[in-house]
Order: C-alpha cells, then structure tokens, then sequence
C-alpha cells in the first residue's frame, strides 16, 4: 500500500512538474509582443483589469421586458407557427402539412435565462403536445442548415438549460431524420430535407452555399456526446475533412460547393451571406472540445492539460483563415480610417488565384469582430487559461495581438454604420466616401437620406453586431461596449416595435419616419440570415438574448463554460468520449 502510495505520489509529481513546464515555460523571441506596433493602444485596451463584471438590472430588466411585449403578440396571435407577421397579425408555416417549432423552439432557452417561468411553461406545454417532424418537405421547405441551428440547436440548449430529457427525445428523432441529407457522394449535405420521408433533397445544381455545410458540426457533435452515437459527429466532421482538403492557396473559402465532388464553384469569397459561420465554426468547434483550454482559468488536471486532447486541426485551420483575411481581406478607408471587410470576386481563368478585391460589407460580417477578439484570448493566449479582463498585450502571441486589434477596430467600424438617422445599420454598406453624405465612408448603394431606398437599406433586426458586442463586454468590462449595445437597444424600441405587439423590419434606415415591412418572404439569404428574419422571429430571440447578456451578470453564460452556436443556442464545452477521426 506504501509502495502504491509513493508511485502515486511520483506520477503527481512528475504531472505537476510538466504542467509548469509547457505552460510556464518561456516563449521564443519570435514570439514575444510588439507593442510599438499599436496605434491608438491606449483607446482599444481598457487601462484597468476588470473584476466581477455585475448586472446593470435596469437596462437588462427592460430588455426582458421587451422580450415579453414580443412573445406575447406571437402567442396571442401565431403560437405554435414556424413564422409570425406582425403587422397582419397572423403566422404561418414552412410546410402545408404544419410547422416546426422555428419560433417556439427557437426561443426557449432565452424564458430560461431571462427567468420566464410562465411563457417558459407554455411554450414547454407546447413542445410537449404539439411539436412533430412528420412533415412534407417536398417543396424544400427545410432547409438543412436553418433546422439545424435553429430547431436542433434549441432543443439541445433547451435540455442543457433544464435537464429535461423531452427536448433530448425531439433533438433525436430530428436528427435522425436528417442524417440522410448527409448521403452525398462527397459527404457534403444536400441543402434540404424532406423531414417525412426522412429523404435529402438537392438544390437544381446540387449546390450549397459554404456556410450551409460547414454550420452544422456543434449541433450535431453535441448530440453525439449527449447519446453516445458516433453516426452523428461523423458524418458531420466529414463535412469539415471534405473542406479542408478543398481550400484555396490562401486558406479562404469560397461560398459556393459542389456537393457531389466536394469541390468549391466559382464563387465570390466574403464574411457575409453564405460564407460568414464557416468562420464562425472553426473557432467554435475548436473550442467546444478544448476542455483543458478554458478561456480565463486553468483546469490542474493532468490526463486533460495536454492540448493533445483537443481537436487542434481546427485551431490550424482558423489560424491560416485569419491570416488569410488580414493578407486579402482586411481594408481601412482613406479619410475616417474605418476598418472593414471585403470581399474577393473571382476574375475568371485561373479564378482560384487571380481576385478582384469588392469593397462591400454585409452586417452579417459584424459578427467577426468579437470572434477575433474570443479568438485571441483563446488560441492566441500565450499561456492557455491566464488572460486577463481585459488582455494584456504581454499576454497574447503577435497573432493574438493582431487579431484582437482587428477586432476591435473592426467594432467600431460596424458601429460606425449605425450613424443612420434611426442608428440602426443597414443590411450592405459599400465603403467608399458618399457623394450624398460626405461625412460617412461608407455609402447605401442604391438609396439616400429621405428615399427611394434599396433592399440594402433594409434593418432586418440582426444580432451579429450585439453578438460581437456581448463577447467585447465580457473580455474587457468595458463600458462602451454597453453603451453601444444600449443605443441599439433604444433604436429598436424606437424604429422596430409595433404598437399592437410585435416589432418588424424597417424597409430604410435613413429615412424617419419609418416604414415597416410584412412581407412573407420565401428566399434563404444563408450564412447567418433566413426569410424568417423579414417577418418577426422574437426580434429575433438571438438578437434580445445577446442583448440580455450584454447587460446580465457574467456568471449567466461563462465563456469559459460554453460555446454559443449561430443562433444563439448555448451548448456546454466537454471533453468528448467519442474518439475524432479528422486529425492532422
């Protein structure tokens, strides 16, 4: 027993001793920051660590409020439909044969964290009786990717914030039946699925956007570990072997592939519509199963403190995306100084070398600034788990530094498109100086001040700025970021909310007073955006939720505890148990 005793006490010994050694050891000079590179240092690092980053309970007790003023004009009038029109007072569905659960699944785990217990309750009831996926899906209504983040991913989230086994039972039998989508010659997914007949159905082309495939795999990997069946994190992780063996010289992904061949189309490269999550993902499936990493503490436990035990091959291919956008992506303009985000249009001949840079910015690439930021205080850490709120330079790689200083700047540029005359931004800006407004940098193409207005003015109630916005608040305790996302806030009360329940699209962010749109739209604009978002999806849930956890206390949703998927829906970080076959 002695003998045991004392080995056990050399294992220890020589665990604790590596530990200080690959974390504590010091960094090779290459390594080491460069703070002279910084412009500005002293406005994009907040002076003082931050500690205990508490609740404002006003400002987050009027957006929960908000939140119920929604619900309940969806409840009086559409409970249970996949779409709610607010002005018409009326919802309808994805498929004739009856909904989904969009709206309600959706924005279940938002009752949870704000404390509904009464909508939470009814909303339950409803899942509970009334929720089915026995429905036709010939006209391609379901689409894969949608259903996944938004149905799937609210009822995992659902089962996690609850512990209810229900919301498990439903997520199973939904992705049961969507498995098939993934039966492709390349493994690549079809981008909808007939739910009934358990049957993927292909676009015309057999296309699908980037975003589409490549946003599935947290879901599905969460559902795998929660069930133990390795059918759905495999087949989902193809997706990202597929990609990876795909992508261009530069690392970037172009928005367009061929899901027979897995190859990428000509197609336009951009962080907006069918592009942005692929981004997003990278990072994000990194982080789900890098339990020995957690963002700001390190776990002593030693079979878990090897980055061994984390799927690094993400972290490779986030790493070469970044540096592929900071080399053919990352722009300033000329007078303010902005930073923003282009794209690259293929020329034609050798198209997957030869790009013409665009200099257009969807809001949907918002989402990146906090991204970068998480990013950098994450895979950028120089010693995992010991960053500071907010960082210190000496304490991310150059790579972290560059990327948190992307980040930020990339913020205040995308706030900077809220100097509209209601301070909501539009959907696409061009960054170019505007003849009409010569103060801005950036330009509405086809609209001006007072109309007519194009789609690209349109103010679809996104959540991709206030989601980079949450994520700033939590890494630095910086009030601005508060401020900001109070702003917004306001501007939706003012600009968006109806007066008999409900809030709606604003049809042109430069002109008050504003008009609203109604409209049913049926056309996908993926990545991060869906039809659902021109009519009223709990403006949106994801949007209020990002909102609520700008202003609650930071102990709601700990970063280092969980990864949050495109729609918002928080899945727990865990140490998988199933064995990844997509390594380096």
């Amino acid at each position: 027993m002695r003998r045991r005793t004392l080995q056990y006490l050399g294992l220890l010994f020589v665990a604790v001793v590596a530990i200080h050694l690959y974390f504590f050891s010091p960094s090779s000079e290459s390594d080491s920051p460069h703070l002279s590179d910084w412009d500005n240092i002293d406005e994009i690092l907040a002076p003082e660590p931050q500690r205990g980053l508490s609740a404002d309970p006003h400002r987050r007790d009027a957006i929960v409020a908000s939140f119920q003023y929604a619900w309940s004009a969806y409840e009086r009038d559409a409970m249970g439909s996949d779409e709610y029109h607010p002005i018409s007072h009326r919802g309808t569905n994805l498929s004739h044969s009856g909904g989904i659960g969009y709206t309600v699944v959706d924005a279940i785990d938002t009752m949870l964290l704000m404390g509904l217990h009464q909508e939470y309750s009814r909303a339950s009831d409803w899942v509970r009786n009334s929720l089915s996926f026995d429905r036709d899906g010939r006209n391609k209504v379901f689409n894969t990717f949608e259903t996944t983040i938004r149905v799937l991913g609210g009822l995992l989230s659902a089962h996690h914030l609850s512990s209810d086994d229900m919301y498990l039972r439903h997520a199973v039998d939904l992705a049961d039946r969507m498995l098939p989508a993934f039966d492709t010659p390349s493994g690549i997914p079809f981008t909808s699925i007939d739910l009934a007949a358990r049957a993927g159905i292909p676009d015309a082309a057999n296309h699908i956007s980037t975003a589409e495939a490549t946003t599935l795999q947290l879901e599905f990997r969460d559902l795998a570990q929660l069930t133990k069946n390795s059918d759905y994190w495999y087949k989902a992780e193809k997706v990202m072997s597929v990609v990876n063996d795909a992508l261009l010289p530069n690392h970037l992904a172009p928005i367009s592939m061929d899901a027979n061949g897995g190859s990428f189309l000509q197609s336009d490269i951009r962080l907006g519509s069918r592009g942005d999550s692929y981004y997003e993902y990278l990072l994000k499936q990194y982080l789900q199963t890098a339990s020995s990493i957690l963002n700001h503490q390190l776990i002593l436990i030693p079979h878990m403190c090897s980055q061994d035990q984390t799927e690094r091959v993400y972290l490779k291919m986030y790493e070469d995306a970044m540096q592929g956008i900071h080399d053919n992506l990352v722009q300033k303009t000329a007078t303010k100084k902005l930073t923003y985000i282009a794209e690259l249009q293929p020329r034609g001949g050798e198209w997957r070398t030869n790009w013409l840079l665009h200099h257009k910015q969807d809001h949907l690439v918002c989402f990146l600034a906090g991204s970068l930021m998480l990013g950098a205080t994450t895979t950028g850490a120089r010693v995992r788990g010991t960053v500071s709120v907010p960082p210190r330079m000496e304490e991310l790689t150059k790579a972290g530094q560059r990327d948190w200083k992307t980040g930020v700047e990339l913020l205040e540029g995308c706030m900077a498109t809220h100097q509209t005359a209601t301070g909501l931004s539009p959907e696409i800006v061009q960054f170019q100086p505007s003849p009409d407004q010569p103060e801005r940098d950036w330009y509405i193409k086809g609209s001006k001040p007072g109309g007519p207005a194009s789609y690209d003015a349109r103010y679809m109630l996104r959540p991709e700025t206030v989601e980079s916005l949450f994520l700033a608040w939590r890494l630095t305790g910086d009030k601005r970021y508060r401020d900001y996302a109070w702003g917004i806030f306001e501007s939706i009360e003012k600009h968006c909310r109806l007066p008999d329940g409900g809030y709606a699209t604003v049809l042109d962010v430069d002109t008050v007073p504003v008009r609203h749109d109604d409209k049913q739209e049926t056309f996908f604009l993926v990545g991060s955006a869906f039809s659902l978002l021109h009519v009223m999806h709990i403006p949106t849930s994801e949007t209020l939720k990002y909102l609520f956890l700008v202003f609650a206390d930071e102990a709601v949703l700990p970063l280092d505890g969980y990864v949050l998927n495109t729609e918002a829906h928080p899945l727990p970080i865990f140490r998988p148990s199933i064995q990844p076959l997509f390594t380096l």
